[in-house]
């Protein structure tokens, strides 16, 4: 069986790329990039290597012959519309090819009445696939926890976290076992063909309180909460550029749409995700 994935060189694919060669031989594993000259390390690994471009269904129809599975990790945009086409021209070239199972990358922050300028997309995906004859199983992250770990030195410096959500709770997931509920979700044909969505979280969400007691006792400085507003933590942001869309995101936040809790990774992995103390433990003293 081959199982494609793409983003193969991106933060989350290329984990999921990991998991799969953990468990299935590397001649099963298609690597989907949009650029080869970034795939040097998968090149010199020994996998397989097809150019995609998302906009581009002629690209996606040579990439997707002769796989069984794709596992689709999005491209990192705040276009609605542009991610809209993409899944268009994904299920296209699906279809041109004969592709029958799907593992979809989602994301917590798809209620109706969401502030977050790509809600509407991720309550779009899981329709779309309804009305596919797809096996399909999508997997709805929760925020990652590994930003984080770059932030605590600003959050040392600032003293606290900023997040605009109030007393709120955040849900949490790493990219590492995000990847690998993925990974298993491909290898699993009773998920596959589930035709369901998985909320992939830690097992507890944390008041951003919570959170700086826990970043307290990680780093051994002073990290508390002081919010500050939607609008000045868009304005804070804006140079990096996203500002906007993540104050949007805190907004959802805030109204408790960023909190949901499941037990579904340890439903498909068979064990427990890793607590947000040991995750941000382990990988801020590496970085020391």
């Amino acid at each position: 069986m081959k199982i494609a994935v793409t983003g193969a060189t991106g933060h989350l694919g290329s984990l999921v790329v990991k998991n799969l060669s953990e468990r299935i031989a590397k001649e099963d594993i298609i690597a989907l990039v949009h650029n080869k000259a970034h795939a040097k390390n998968l090149i010199d690994a020994g996998y397989e290597i097809r150019e995609i471009d998302f906009q581009n269904v002629a690209t996606l129809n040579s990439a997707l012959k002769k796989v069984d599975t794709l596992i689709y990790v999005a491209s990192k945009t705040y276009s609605v519309f542009d991610r809209v086409r993409e899944l268009e021209n994904v299920l296209s070239a699906m279809k041109e090819n004969h592709v029958a199972n799907l593992v979809a990358m989602s994301f917590i922050a798809d209620q109706e009445d969401n502030p977050f300028v790509m809600s509407p997309f991720y309550g779009y995906l899981p329709r779309r696939l309804a009305g596919t004859k797809l096996n399909y199983a999508i997997a709805k992250n929760s925020l990652y926890a590994d930003p984080l770990v770059p932030y605590l030195p600003e959050l040392i410096e600032r003293k606290g976290l900023i997040y605009p959500i109030g007393n709120q709770e955040l849900s949490f997931i790493s990219l590492e076992d995000s990847a690998e509920a993925m990974a298993m979700m491909a290898l699993k044909p009773e998920i596959l063909h589930s035709r369901k969505s998985y909320l992939l979280t830690q097992a507890r969400s944390y008041t951003m309180s919570e959170l700086g007691r826990i970043m307290t006792k990680v780093t051994d400085h002073e990290i508390g909460y002081h919010p500050v507003s939607v609008e000045e933590f868009g304005k804070i942001y804006a140079a990096e550029g996203d500002g906007q869309e993540l104050a949007s995101m805190y907004a959802g936040g805030a109204m408790g749409y960023l909190h949901g809790l499941s037990d579904d990774f340890a439903h498909i992995t068979e064990h427990e995700p890793e607590s947000m103390e040991h995750f941000l433990a382990r990988n801020y003293h590496q970085n020391q």
